[in-house]
């Protein structure tokens, strides 16, 4: 099992402290509200190049 602290991150700087993608200024919240909207892994991987598969596997499963 991934450590999700090893793919997400907050800090009070960034994004108002907002759960994000290490090392990008993507929220967890957008990532998780995309993927409700239909979005699959390959979407976001593609509209957001910062985001790795398995980051975006970590939000899924941490945040279920």
């Amino acid at each position: 099992m991934m450590n999700y602290q090893d793919f997400v991150t907050s800090n009070p700087n960034v994004m108002l402290g907002k759960p994000v993608v290490k090392g990008t200024r993507i929220t967890v919240e957008l990532i998780l509200r995309k993927l409700s909207e239909g979005a699959t892994v390959s979407n976001l991987m593609a509209m957001y190049p910062g985001v790795s598969h398995e980051s975006i596997l970590v939000i899924m499963d941490y945040y279920k």
